[in-house]
């Protein structure tokens, strides 16, 4: 009698780059290093290119360390959750040793090539977020919802980072870009908490501010949101820009106020995943409008 065929799933390089693109969450990354990227070019002074691709690359690397350690830290929660159940280590297609190693290596390639190649203070940078995302950020999920707080300062470094590597050192603008994209993280993630409230409830999380979609909650969101409208007209009255990017900040703040405003009217799915798009507009408009204005 024939014996039947056992197939088995491929372990081709194809298949392996891309389980290491989900372990790096590269997705995630490119939107990261694209702040450090648009604050480098916004730094004042001429553009000095390797150096803008030493920052790329050392930003990724970064950042694909800190999203891999935290892949491992929370292998067993994963598992729990539908958007998460298929990444490589809770999917059993990359063991924890596997990933912890990766972890490292990325992390270490990454700070050594943002101190080597750019300055002592981007590589420190770096290292400082690597360890806030892994080592607070992620524990203090399960919790509290203080942690999207703890969490917006390592997602608020990258325009920081990107700053200090076009300056070799903190000025006024750095930290200007470092507070928008600190308070913008509140609605960002609350709407995307909203959004996917149930998921991260099968795994303990405690994102929300009240720890439910309700009307409290939408009136944070809301109230960051306000925040980034004065804002906007900050970069013009340190000298940073002019009046292009606030009349094109000024629009695209009012947007994304309105979208708050309807999150907490409504209080409903579709208004969060409206909020939750407009965010992901949000910051890149920004940042575009401070670069076209230099230029």
């Amino acid at each position: 009698m024939e014996q039947p065929v056992l197939l088995s799933k491929p372990n081709t390089l194809t298949s392996k780059l891309s389980d290491y693109s989900q372990f790096g969450k590269m997705r995630l990354a490119s939107l990261v290093v694209f702040s450090a990227a648009m604050a480098f070019l916004t730094a004042p002074g001429e553009i000095n290119w390797f150096r803008f691709a030493m920052l790329i690359l050392g930003g990724v690397l970064t950042t694909a360390s800190a999203n891999g350690f935290n892949q491992v830290i929370e292998r067993d929660l994963d598992k729990l959750m539908d958007r998460t159940a298929g990444r490589p280590i809770p999917d059993g297609r990359m063991s924890a040793q596997e990933g912890l190693l990766a972890g490292f290596l990325f992390g270490i390639s990454g700070v050594f090539i943002l101190a080597y190649f750019l300055n002592f203070m981007s590589g420190m940078l770096g290292l400082l977020s690597i360890l806030l995302y892994t080592m607070a950020y992620t524990p203090m999920k399960r919790r509290s919802p203080f942690a999207v707080f703890i969490g917006a300062i390592p997602g608020a470094i990258p325009p920081l980072l990107g700053w200090v590597a076009a300056t070799g050192s903190f000025g006024l603008g750095a930290w200007l870009l470092f507070s928008i994209q600190f308070l913008w993280q509140f609605p960002h993630f609350w709407a995307i908490a909203w959004v996917l409230d149930e998921d991260y409830k099968k795994a303990g999380f405690k994102m929300l501010p009240t720890g439910e979609r309700d009307k409290d909650s939408a009136f944070q969101a809301l109230l960051y949101t306000f925040s980034l409208l004065p804002l906007g007209f900050m970069p013009y009255l340190i000298g940073m820009s002019g009046w292009l990017s606030v009349l094109i900040i000024s629009a695209v703040s009012l947007y994304f106020l309105w979208l708050a405003f309807q999150l907490f009217i409504r209080c409903d799915l579709v208004a969060a995943r409206k909020l939750m798009f407009g965010s992901f507009i949000y910051l890149p408009v920004v940042q575009i409008a401070l670069v076209i204005d230099k230029i």
